[in-house]
């Protein structure tokens, strides 16, 4: 996947992802338009499909709302990549099928804006505009299943439909 990045400071909670007024719906469009209105007002009208989203430490801390990857998502985010998650954070993100990636040096060397080219099998972060290349942790098998699946409710139909049950 090759796309854009949008750069996030440290510690992006939950209610910056996706503020808490919006979560009388689950609508991934609808959410999508208020994803990282405190942060940045402008995120929305930047951000891209296929764009990937760039943290610092502790991302997506604070509530334990699925609606802040659902927001991601649903603003045509494919990726995020963090210093570090918040771990309930992390899991709800696996769980909804976005993908998301620990490389503290790859975070220090993305710019705003910055060309990548991200790898999930292999856990390889390029950065196209620098020439830069990162190791994140790759995905374990069945995880990459998961989110290939677009999270774990559609993986678990599959694997019942598979099974004949």
């Amino acid at each position: 996947m090759t796309a854009k990045a949008h750069k996030f400071g440290d510690h992006i909670d939950t209610d910056q992802i996706i503020p808490a007024q919006y979560l009388v719906t689950t609508d991934p469009k609808e959410l999508a338009m208020h994803c990282m209105e405190t942060a940045d007002q402008d995120f929305v009208k930047r951000v891209k499909e296929g764009d990937v989203m760039v943290g610092g430490v502790n991302f997506g801390c604070g509530s334990s709302r699925e609606h802040a990857p659902i927001a991601i998502r649903g603003a045509g985010v494919q990726a995020v990549i963090a210093k570090s998650f918040a771990r309930i954070f992390f899991r709800n993100a696996i769980n909804l099928g976005l993908p998301v990636l620990e490389s503290p040096e790859a975070v220090d060397a993305i710019e705003q804006g910055d060309e990548l080219d991200v790898d999930l099998t292999t856990g390889t972060i390029r950065n196209l505009t620098t020439e830069q290349v990162f190791k994140a942790k790759p995905y374990e098998p069945f995880m990459m299943e998961i989110i290939e699946a677009g999270g774990l409710v559609e993986y678990t139909k599959r694997k019942l439909a598979a099974a004949g049950k």
